[in-house]
This record gives C-alpha cells, sequence and structure tokens, in this order.
C-alpha cells in the first residue's frame, strides 16, 4: 500500500499538472474560453506597460503571454506524466512563473480577486515542492510488548546479577 506521503503528491502533481495544462492552453488559443483569451490578452499588455524594460529588451505583450502559456503547458504536462526528478524541476520552473505573475499583479495594482488564484496555487507548488523533497524517513520500530512487570520481556536485561552479589553488565 503507498504511503500517505506518496498519495498526496501523486494527487498534488495531477491536480497542479492539470490545472497549468488548462491556464497555459488559455494563454495560447481561445479555443477553450474567447472571453478568457481576450482577458489574458489585456493583461499581458498591461504587464508590459507597467515594466518599461520588457519592451526595451524586446518582449512584447505576445511573446510574454505566449512564453508564460508554452512554459505552463509543458511543466503542468510533466507533473501530470514524468515519473522522477523532472516534477520537481517543472514544479519549481511553475513556481518561478508564479511568483513574476504575483509581481506583475501587484505591479499594475490589480485587486487581490484578480490574482487570489495565482497565490493558492503558489502555496500548493511550494507545500508539494516541500513534501516531495523531505526525505524519506526510516520505518519507526514498533515497540515490543509491555509484561507484566513493566519492561519488555523479549528484550535481555541489561544488568544481571553476578553470583556474588555484582552487578553484571552483558
Amino acid at each position: 500500500m503507498a504511503s500517505p506521503r506518496t498519495v498526496t503528491v501523486v494527487v498534488l502533481s495531477v491536480a497542479l499538472g492539470l490545472f497549468f495544462v488548462f491556464m497555459g492552453t488559455i494563454k495560447l488559443t481561445p479555443r477553450l474560453s474567447k472571453d478568457a483569451y481576450t482577458e489574458m490578452k489585456r493583461a499581458y499588455k498591461s504587464y508590459v506597460r507597467a515594466l518599461p524594460v520588457l519592451r526595451k529588451m524586446g518582449i512584447n505583450s505576445i511573446l510574454l503571454r505566449k512564453t508564460f502559456g508554452t512554459l505552463e503547458v509543458a511543466c503542468g504536462i510533466v507533473m501530470t506524466l514524468v515519473p522522477g526528478r523532472p516534477k520537481d524541476v517543472a514544479n519549481f520552473i511553475l513556481l518561478l512563473l508564479v511568483l513574476a505573475m504575483l509581481f506583475f499583479h501587484q505591479l499594475v495594482g490589480d485587486p487581490f480577486k484578480r490574482y487570489a488564484h495565482a497565490l493558492v496555487f503558489g502555496i500548493l507548488l511550494t507545500c508539494r515542492l516541500m513534501i516531495a523533497r523531505k526525505p524519506e524517513e526510516p520505518p519507526s520500530e514498533r515497540k515490543p510488548p509491555q509484561g507484566k512487570a513493566g519492561k519488555a520481556e523479549d528484550q535481555p536485561d541489561l544488568y544481571e546479577k553476578a553470583p556474588q552479589g555484582k552487578m553484571k553488565l552483558s
């Protein structure tokens, strides 16, 4: 049977992966939701306007939106389907993207309700990464049943009386 830790990591990986595939797809194409796609286009235009250094670097709103969307879809697929260390790398990249999105939302002065989901998913990504990277704990040793005298019956007595009344340490 899988440990609770393993189940938690798998469930978080699949749920977060599917969420980011969905959100990345909305940034890339209007097929899922025209309204959401239009809103994403508007939002990314405001991000580039608020941060002129992006324009100086040759990054326009279309490139920024498509880069974020592509990274979200790719990392979401990895989080959902690929086992092992690549999940942690994808988790870290998605966490960086969420932090960048929180920065952009703060930069343009969006109200909390516009970026609350990014905050929640950033916390979930952090939790998933912390749980996945925590070293395995050794299985706890079970205590042997206690006897009438209050000591374990299967354990040898460390102090045995020597024949002449002296304590003997075994």
